[in-house]
């Protein structure tokens, strides 16, 4: 079950409250018994991180061949029994 973070407008009361996910919010502050408690919106529980999960696992199309690199220079210029 999640827990939803609730606050009374009327005297301040915050509170954390584990409910189901289908329950209907709470609306009476279980501190002053005002009509004035409330859900408030919080950060999620975890962070993505990183480029995404698309950019390795299920993008679409073929993946482009890498370019073939030119010769490295040799200081001998070729013409040396080192090759």
């Amino acid at each position: 079950m999640p827990i939803y973070a609730y606050r009374c407008s009327a005297c301040g009361h915050a509170e954390d409250i584990m409910q189901k996910m289908n329950a209907e919010p709470l609306t009476e502050c279980p501190h002053c018994h005002q009509a004035t408690f409330s859900k408030q919106l919080t950060a999620p529980g975890f962070q993505l991180k990183g480029s995404g999960w698309y950019a390795s696992d299920f993008k679409g199309g073929a993946a482009k061949p890498k370019e073939e690199s030119a010769p490295a220079a040799t200081p001998c210029g070729g013409n040396c029994a080192c090759h």
